[in-house]
């Protein structure tokens, strides 16, 4: 019979042991680097330099479903992209208007300048984010739909507060919008066909509570329905031959940065847009 001898297997258990320790280590080494993983950084959004624009007369639609979404949750030393990467926005300001990040649960969300109460509009601070031209974002007479999250109180309400659009209501350069207007803090949806025709969904509902609600626009079977945090509210008729084409880009916050741009105030989050879907 052989005798274990317990000693000869002693470097084996020690190496074994080391090795545990070890992968243990790199196990701690790694989770404490995430956590060490700094957050995105709120502040002040820097303006940058126009973008470049296409020259084009042509004016295209969405050739395949599209879906854009922004949560700006990059910080202010990034650029602000929709969450694949691309579709680029600038904050525009005229006035010392600026826009800032800002605090929105795990992540970040768009603040606008305070709802101006000077006596001339032309002094008021202003400012948005635009993109750039961009076709694919045209539904033509596909279905659609946008939206936003707001957080707005009593004192951020006017006249006009565009929360997304792109395009205009006049000329004949069609449109697709989300607001909350009037004084009664009324979000609506409009949609305006190239040849003209203004369609609204607005509820008798005020979002201006100092909460966030979510708010999806939604261009299909023929209506146009406003949901307000996940609820149908409000919706109407619009003929299958409405079409929206233009050559303006995605605007969040106002129509431009020039005087009577419909300035939103208050705070924006998870804008998107989804066509052909």
């Amino acid at each position: 019979m052989f005798r274990i001898r317990w000693w000869l297997a002693l470097p084996g258990v020690l190496l074994l042991s080391a090795g545990l320790l070890l992968a243990r280590h790199d196990s701690l080494a790694t989770h404490s680097a995430a956590l060490r993983v700094p957050p995105p950084v709120a502040g002040v959004l820097p303006s940058i330099p126009p973008f470049p624009e296409p020259v084009s007369p042509r004016i295209a639609t969405a050739a395949t479903p599209v879906t854009v979404r922004y949560t700006f949750d990059g910080g202010i030393h990034k650029p602000i992209t929709d969450i694949n990467g691309g579709r680029q926005l600038r904050p525009l300001g005229e006035n010392g208007g600026a826009l800032r990040l800002v605090p929105q649960g795990l992540g970040l969300a768009v603040a606008y300048p305070d709802r101006c109460t000077l006596a001339s509009d032309a002094d008021c601070p202003r400012a948005i984010l635009e993109g750039f031209r961009d076709d694919s974002l045209n539904p033509g007479t596909r279905p659609i739909e946008y939206g936003a999250s707001v957080l707005m109180t009593r004192g951020d309400l006017a006249d006009g507060a565009n929360v997304v659009q792109k395009g205009y209501s006049v000329g004949g350069v069609s449109q697709y919008k989300l607001q909350v207007d009037h004084r009664l803090g009324h979000p609506s949806c409009v949609i305006v066909g190239r040849r003209g025709g203004i369609y609204r969904a607005e509820p008798w509902l005020d979002v201006a509570d100092g909460s966030w609600h979510s708010l999806t626009c939604r261009r299909a079977e023929g209506r146009l329905t406003l949901s307000v945090d996940g609820v149908p509210r409000a919706s109407v008729r619009v003929p299958a031959r409405v079409a929206i084409a233009n050559a303006e880009p995605l605007r969040i916050g106002g129509k431009g940065p020039a005087e009577g741009n419909d300035q939103f105030a208050g705070e924006i989050d998870n804008v998107f847009v989804s066509i052909g879907g």
